[in-house]
């Protein structure tokens, strides 16, 4: 099966919809989920350091908001690098106030899907690792916490992937940006 399509099939039908930024329970489900990773990565990092989360002067802080931001790119572009590699002809960026998202009006195998939604967790997170490893204790706090945006900021990528590794190999999905459309044979 082709990694993309521009057409979908005849045959397949529409059997999900995720609605990240309108659907009450998902969006609830998504920001529950990114909280408790938050907490449970602060506590483990506290736990780690065993020291207080501190920044050493407004600098310090004023880069790490930076990075913050800069990660948030990234992790866009990461998606849609990854929509290019398997066949996309056209990605869209944008950023609705809630979420920053990466598109497509293209349908993607599922598989190669869930590569795309979980790319920039890993690469971004083997990047902060090795980051986090090389600063040691000086700027623990300073990667531990770009780490800990990147995994509570894939708390979407997850559950989508989630949801989509119960459906069928041969599904389809459509990703436009902060919503999806998934297709089955049927």
């Amino acid at each position: 099966m082709e990694k993309c399509r521009q057409q979908l099939p005849p045959e397949y039908k529409e059997t999900l919809r995720l609605d990240l930024q309108s659907d009450g329970k998902q969006v609830l489900w998504v920001n529950g989920l990114a909280t408790g990773i938050a907490l449970v990565m602060f506590a483990a990092g506290w736990l780690l350091s065993r020291s207080f989360l501190h920044f050493e002067n407004l600098l310090t802080l004023a880069a790490f908001l930076a990075c913050v931001v800069l990660y948030m790119v990234l992790h866009e572009l990461t998606h849609g690098l990854c929509m290019k590699v398997f066949g996309a002809r056209r990605v869209k960026y944008g950023f609705t106030g809630l979420y920053a998202f990466a598109g497509s009006d293209e349908y993607f195998q599922k598989g190669a899907y869930i590569v795309v939604a979980l790319a920039p967790l890993v690469v971004w997170g083997l990047v902060l690792l090795g980051l986090n490893w090389q600063g040691g204790a000086a700027s623990f706090w300073f990667f531990y916490l770009l780490q800990l945006v990147n995994v509570s900021g894939a708390a979407g990528d997850l559950y989508v992937t989630a949801r989509l590794l119960r459906l069928p190999g041969e599904t389809l999905v459509q990703d436009t940006g902060v919503s999806m459309k998934v297709f089955t044979r049927g």
